[in-house]
């Protein structure tokens, strides 16, 4: 009777792995969530708890095989396929399925404890897939049976059946010997189990031929091809055959790469029993005789059956150590360590602890780049080409691109310098030597004592001065520092990119052990090279580009030693160019290396360590920054991320700004990335929903700001406004916020009321601005008279009054000394009557005798401004040349006067009125 077609969900395998039936497998279920799906969908569809759960096991076909198993389309080396951490089984379509698998019963999962899942299944039948219904979660086809026929009593497959009983017996035997001998490959088999097996095998008979066939074959170590040769073979026929020769080329490889000696059955009746104790008297007159430690004659040693020198294994090894340590080209220093490590190394046996402690020292001699360079391609057109890599990868960011520039610059004219005095020292030698062979001919010519002279010591002197004249290659060492998220690791990537050497980025966060930075004594055990050297290994080359990330998260000095101390030598380029590893214990020049340190902030890096680095400070981006940061790099990415394309996503500028302002407050972009991820997603499933409705032109891809409010929900800072109205008493200053390097403007008020001079000030301000509030009214007070305030010098305009100071946003803290002139005008203001324009602002600290002096952020603050509708802005004097910096939107955009003291901000505030003792200082 006819087997029934089933329509099952099929898991594909990755190679090696086949199921053949009658056998168990376990399926790994890493990154395999087509499988998870699986069991979700058959547990989902079966109506009892405990029911048989049936799904499809298919492998991935071998290009050495045509999808039916038949067919050898190539021969050779193993291939792509064939390699289990090569084959991506997210992107496996059904032309990559081989064409037969076996239904399996899931019987659960395993290795939760460990944290490995796998899926452990059962083998039942064999099938040929049939039409593939669908491929996405997961593969869902037919299963067409295969007619497995009884094998018919004939002399053929009886012969074959009798072969593979014999060579699988011959198989475990030798599994049992390899147990005890020396240096025999390791199996999966036990003794025990071995035996256990070979009874099972003895006593099957010629109708169990085709799934003992199968048996023996999961029980062997085949490999792919083989494997799905006879989950293909449906004849039992061509199953034994494959089988057979699966057997045989086990047995070779037990045999070969054991050194086991083949045991015959033939009878002790041929040894010579004289002669072999003859011989065992020899060898233990060689034991007791030879003086050595382990008691054996010479050129013998144990676990070595041939003797001699360590046996033709590790005369190999020593040889093929050799040939690395000659293509490492060490320098001279390293290469006599290496030579006389190489000498111990050959006298020393195996066996001993320190064998391979010496021989891990000369791998790691030979691993690490003594003298191979990256080709610095310096030519008219690097400096271009560095300029455009660093301005496709970054926006802004100009004095760190400027700095980079300048290095590449000054490394072209050292090369330049370099290439001209080897061409010269090229000829002078040429002539030296020239000149020395005519010299000697002509003294052998003329019988005369061989001299020196005088031009050719003139030569010498000056190929010496030419050589002393070669420049020396002292790389920088950078430190970008800045607030998270401003790119000062990715711009360490791009900065290898344009120089075109090779990039290793060492995270210095949490070390805490010097032997981590410096390496380990050879005296321990486990003892490992630092990360410094590991990284040179990992690169290959001594002039990378080494990303030092956190370095102001390194350990401190403790019991383990000191970390930022061991870091002065690898920084510090007077001295890095002989650094001592204490593992490899020889110097290593690291002044070809160029270190670029990333840092939050100084104050956790030690002085003696901050010395060695060229500091590049990194602000938090502006709004506008972040806006072009948004438009050229992260929206772009996110989009692709999403399964998007770009026309499928609009986002204006307005709404980017809504964006940046109202849902992100931070000094670099990662919060906004994420912001616009969730923007991307949502539109994702929009039009998901639209193309699975089958009306895609009711998508919109313009995003506006009532949908952000859907979208990211609510808005969770506010912006300050600029007023609409002035009052007397209210003026707007500027503020950079010191956690999100977002500016901002910042209202100050004072109130008046009738009291006796008392000060009320609130709104969460910090003894620095409290200060400022002080200071600028001593200077009103004492200034009173000269402002038209008080109607004689001696009066006090404090007598009869109390003023209250408040600043808004009272659960924000503020302090910082930027306040003093808004808070002199605001206290003028609030005296006179007279209304400051409630779109001017301003920033400054005053001194108590009227100065303006300079302030920081101004950068920051002057963009605020900006965006908060300001058009006028007073800058002190000394900050005339940080607006040099400012973007061309900001200049062309609000009107910007710089004042030296508080007389002539009040001309620029209300020009239209003098004062009785208006003074005019000098700026000097």
């Amino acid at each position: 009777m006819a087997k029934p077609n089933l329509t099952l969900p099929l898991i594909p395998l990755s190679p090696p792995l086949a199921l053949l039936p009658g056998t168990t497998l376990r399926i790994p279920l890493l990154n395999r969530a087509d499988i998870a799906a699986v069991i979700a969908n058959v547990y989902a569809r079966s109506s009892q708890a405990n029911a048989n759960v049936s799904v499809g096991c298919v492998p991935v076909n071998s290009p050495l095989l045509s999808p039916d198993g038949k067919k050898l389309i190539t021969e050779g080396k193993e291939t792509r396929a064939s390699k289990p951490e090569d084959t991506d089984m997210n992107g496996i379509k059904r032309m990559d399925l081989f064409n037969y698998g076996c239904i399996a019963k899931v019987t659960g999962v395993q290795g939760r404890r460990e944290g490995e899942l796998s899926l452990v299944v059962e083998g039942l039948t064999r099938f040929r897939i049939g039409k593939i219904h669908k491929e996405w979660p997961f593969f869902e086809g037919e299963c067409l049976a295969v007619e497995e026929l009884p094998p018919k009593s004939n002399d053929k497959i009886a012969g074959l059946f009798t072969e593979m009983k014999q060579l699988s017996r011959e198989f475990l035997a030798l599994v049992r010997l390899s147990s005890i001998l020396p240096r025999a490959p390791s199996v999966s088999l036990s003794p025990i189990m071995a035996r256990r097996v070979e009874l099972y095998i003895t006593r099957k008979e010629l109708q169990d031929a085709a799934p003992l066939a199968d048996f023996i074959a999961n029980l062997i170590d085949c490999s792919h091809e083989e494997k799905l040769a006879i989950l293909s073979a449906i004849s039992t026929h061509d199953r034994l055959q494959s089988v057979i020769e699966a057997l045989e080329r086990q047995i070779a490889v037990l045999q070969g790469n054991g050194r086991i000696l083949s045991v015959t059955t033939t009878n002790h009746q041929g040894i010579d029993m004289e002669k072999l104790k003859r011989l065992q008297q020899e060898l233990l007159k060689g034991r007791l005789s030879n003086g050595n430690s382990q008691g054996f004659p010479p050129g013998f040693m144990p676990g070595f059956p041939n003797g001699g020198n360590g046996g033709q294994e590790e005369t190999s090894e020593i040889d093929e150590l050799k040939k690395r340590l000659d293509e490492a080209k060490l320098t001279p220093e390293a290469n006599t360590v290496a030579q006389r490590e190489l000498q111990r190394l050959q006298k020393m046996n195996p066996a001993q602890a320190e064998y391979q402690v010496c021989r891990n020292y000369l791998e790691n001699l030979a691993e690490i780049p003594w003298t191979k360079k990256t080709p610095d391609n310096l030519n008219a057109a690097t400096l271009s080409r560095a300029r455009q890599q660093l301005d496709d990868d970054h926006y802004g960011l100009e004095k760190i691109k400027k700095r980079l520039l300048e290095y590449l610059a000054v490394l072209r004219l050292k090369q330049a310098v370099t290439e001209d005095i080897d061409g010269r020292l090229k000829k002078l030698t040429e002539n030296l030597n020239k000149d020395v062979k005519a010299q000697e001919e002509e003294n052998a010519e003329n019988g005369k004592q061989p001299q020196q002279p005088v031009d050719l010591q003139s030569g010498e002197e000056e190929r010496e001065l030419l050589e002393r004249k070669h420049m020396i290659d002292k790389s920088p060492i950078l430190l970008l520092v800045g607030p998270p998220g401003t790119g000062k690791t990715s711009l360490a990537k791009s900065v290898a990119t344009a120089l075109g050497r090779k990039f290793h980025r060492i995270s210095l966060g949490g070390v805490r052990d010097e032997a981590e930075i410096r390496g380990h004594r050879r005296t321990y055990v486990a003892a490992m090279p630092g990360v410094v050297v590991n990284g040179l290994k990992k690169v290959g080359v001594a002039n990378p580009v080494i990303l030092l990330d956190e370095i102001d998260k390194l350990g401190q000095s403790n019991f383990h030693g000191d970390p930022s101390a061991a870091m002065l030598e690898v920084l510090d380029p007077e001295q890095n160019h002989s650094f001592t590893d204490h593992y490899v214990n020889i110097p290593i020049d690291l002044s070809k290396v160029l270190f670029i340190a990333t840092a939050n902030s100084l104050e956790t890096i030690p002085p003696p360590l901050l010395d060695r680095l060229e500091t590049i400070q990194l602000s938090g981006y502006t709004t506008l920054e972040k806006r072009h940061i948004a438009m050229q790099h992260l929206l772009p990415k996110q989009i692709t991320t999403n399964g998007l394309t770009p026309p499928l996503v609009s986002i204006s500028d307005s709404v980017l700004d809504k964006i940046i302002t109202s849902y992100t407050r931070e000094s670099g972009v990662r919060n906004l990335e994420r912001e616009l991820g969730s923007v991307c997603r949502y539109k994702a499933v929009e039009y998901a929903d639209a193309k699975d409705a089958d009306t895609p032109q009711a998508y919109t891809p313009t995003i506006t700001e009532s949908d952000l409010d859907t979208i990211l929900g609510i808005e969770r800072f506010e912006e300050e406004i600029a007023e609409r109205s002035a009052r007397p008493g209210v003026v707007t200053g500027l503020v950079a916020y010191s956690t999100g390097g977002q500016g901002s403007i910042l209202f100050i008020e004072v109130a008046d009321m009738p009291g006796s001079g008392r000060v009320q000030l609130t709104g969460k301000l910090g003894d620095v601005l409290k200060e400022s509030v002080e200071v600028a009214l001593t200077w009103v007070k004492a200034h009173a008279w000269e402002l038209g305030l008080t109607a004689s010098p001696d009066e006090d305009i404090m007598k009869n009054r109390s003023i209250h100071v408040h600043c808004p946003s009272g659960a924000i803290p503020k302090d910082g000394p930027s306040a003093g002139l808004a808070h002199t005008i605001a206290l003028i203001s609030l005296f006179s009557g007279k209304a400051v324009p409630p779109t001017l602002a301003m920033t400054g600290e005053m001194s108590l005798r009227g100065r303006v002096l300079p302030v920081g952020g101004i950068k920051e603050k002057v963009i605020g401004a900006l965006r908060a509708g300001v058009r006028t802005v007073l800058l002190p004097e000394g900050n005339r040349k940080d607006a040099r910096d400012l973007p061309r939107e900001v200049q062309e955009g609000l009107g910007i006067s710089f004042v030296g003291g508080i007389w002539e901000a009040l001309r620029e505030v209300w020009p239209e009125g003098g004062y009785v003792g208006e003074r005019v200082e000098s700026r000097l």
